[in-house]
């Protein structure tokens, strides 16, 4: 199997993938992933991008065993007492790498980048996305250091060849990956990184996926699905909402046109249509997606996910219930949340309602805690939040959470999104407006009536701020503030609040006391729920403002 050969039957796998047929993909690359270096990765990355979706431990398991027999072929392939580990060698250029030697080097970086993701995968917390360079530091100094070795050895150095292009499709993954990642960490982990020899430039690293991803390489779809992921997950659920829609929209539109019916681009169209506010476009794609195969069924539960979301933001709450319900009934990703997810809905919904459905709201909230993970020693954080939060339903007279999902809308950054529509913004309005008319008349409030009476008023004073009132959103906002000292277990509200208000006086251009805001929250608060994805949030705003021309909002 010659080079060029292994190259073009992985691209013909990756084509297969694209077009739904899986099995296929992998009989095409199983005779020879372990004797070929680039059937190797191709197997092993069709089994990984099974096992995070699945989050199934066999499936795990399995795509580990493969990326570590993946590793071994790579490394039959690289030169012997490899001039890698020596950067004087490189310099110097005492050797020359061959072709074949060149691409086992990139492939073992590539395998060994797998292996870390796929143990952030396992754990799957956002704790370990703020330890997962450690666990990459391996693929460090075979990327940088083949990258600089080529250019200052190769015979091909303007890249002509199509082999030399595919190693730099390779690097260009790689590097770029490396740097946007990384730009994503707090400031005070990257200072710790960049001792060890880490750095995250942001606009390095979208660069270099950007040419990766025009580059027509085997990697060019890696580039583009990284880049489609930062935009439409990363930087809504770690970040500000920023992501570059117009650019995800234009990385699409080729493989739109060539798999039109495959799953993972039908996927990503949705998703797209979301995240403008078209929902009825987004479910539309989202059940197309669902209907082109059924090989992959987990690709159907990303879509429930999906369309439990979409129909939340428009209070379609018997929809958005039966996808809640398919998911725990289907998906292992998080029993947890699930669970927590539909008994949240149903609590959006009428007595009669719910009894149509045979639920019982009480007895599902029950089950919440027995059904949280732990693992490598870690507790998922969402799943945490929703075990703290469902412990009122297990005393003796159980005290009713005050709109829940709504509040897990907020948790996974879904007021950013509803507001896009000012009609769907509006109905939730007079949602959480009735609530709050509720609490005030309590003629016995709770011991937790002051926390759910500021989680009113600060989604209460999101949605005025996508509305544009942006002076009664701050009064929301301050008004939560002003009653911290009587918050008794929602500790997070008020960390969370000043974020917000942060954001607000950033939207109206004053970037002095957004920065106090956020630095406030980040600086003086600790030990509450969703730390980690909060300080995720502050770092990307913070750098927001960084970048933002003095008085320009």
């Amino acid at each position: 199997m010659d080079l060029q050969t292994a190259i073009q039957e992985t691209q013909c796998a990756l084509n297969l993938v694209l077009n739904n047929k899986f099995s296929e993909a992998l009989d095409l690359l199983k005779p020879w992933w372990k004797h070929s270096m680039y059937h190797a990765l191709g197997y092993s990355s069709i089994l990984v991008m099974q096992a995070t979706m699945t989050f199934e431990h066999r499936d795990i398991q399995a795509a580990m065993a493969t990326i570590k027999e993946a590793l071994h072929t790579c490394q039959r392939f690289r030169k012997k007492n490899s001039v890698i580990g020596s950067l004087s060698s490189l310099i110097s250029k005492q050797s020359r790498l061959q072709e074949e030697e060149m691409h086992a080097e990139i492939c073992y970086a590539e395998c060994l980048l797998q292996k870390a993701m796929l143990t952030f995968v396992q754990v799957r917390t956002v704790y370990l996305f703020t330890c997962l360079p450690v666990y990459m530091f391996t693929c460090v100094p075979v990327y940088l250091f083949t990258c600089l070795h080529v250019y200052l050895t190769s015979q091909d150095p303007d890249g002509q060849s199509d082999v030399f292009r595919q190693f730099d499709g390779g690097v260009k993954l790689g590097v770029g990956s490396f740097n946007l990642m990384l730009s994503l960490l707090p400031h005070r982990i990257l200072r710790l990184l960049e001792f060890i020899g880490f750095s995250g430039n942001r606009a390095f690293g979208l660069s270099q996926l950007k040419e990766g991803a025009s580059s027509h390489s085997l990697r060019s779809i890696f580039c583009a699905l990284t880049l489609l992921f930062y935009n439409t997950y990363v930087s809504l659920i770690l970040g500000t909402g920023e992501g570059n829609l117009a650019e995800a929209d234009a990385l699409l539109e080729p493989y739109q046109q060539k798999y039109p019916k495959g799953s993972i681009v039908l996927f990503y169209s949705a998703r797209i249509s979301t995240l403008r506010g078209n929902f009825e476009k987004a479910r539309a794609k989202y059940e197309e997606c669902i209907s082109s195969q059924q090989e992959w069924k987990q690709i159907h539960h990303l879509c429930y996910w999906e369309l439990m979301w979409t129909h939340s933001y428009q209070q379609e709450w018997q929809q958005a219930y039966e996808y809640a319900d398919l998911l725990c009934k289907e998906s292992r990703w998080s029993k947890a949340i699930y669970v927590y997810q539909k008994a949240a809905i149903l609590s959006m919904m009428s007595e009669e309602d719910v009894k149509k459905t045979g639920e019982d709201v009480v007895e599902l909230f029950k089950q919440v805690e027995g059904l949280k993970q732990r693992l490598a020693g870690k507790s998922i954080p969402t799943e945490k939040f929703a075990v703290r939060k469902s412990r009122r339903y297990k005393a003796a007279r159980p005290v009713l959470l005050v709109i829940p999902a709504l509040e897990m809308m907020y948790v996974w950054n879904g007021f950013t999104i509803v507001g896009k529509r000012a009609d769907s913004t509006e109905a939730q309005l007079v949602t959480i407006e009735a609530t709050e008319e509720q609490l005030r008349n309590d003629p016995s409030p709770s011991e937790f009536h002051p926390d759910d009476s500021c989680l009113v008023q600060m989604l209460k004073g999101l949605c005025l701020k996508h509305l544009g009132r942006l002076l009664q959103a701050e009064l929301c906002f301050t008004q939560v503030l002003s009653s911290e000292s009587r918050i008794r277990y929602d500790h997070y509200l008020i960390p969370f609040t000043l974020y917000e208000l942060g954001l607000l006086y950033k939207q109206q251009g004053d970037f002095t006391k957004a920065s106090a805001y956020i630095e406030n929250a980040k600086t003086n608060y600790k030990d509450y729920s969703m730390e980690s994805r909060l300080h995720l949030r502050m770092h990307a705003a913070l750098n927001s403002l960084k970048e933002s021309p003095v008085g320009t909002p």
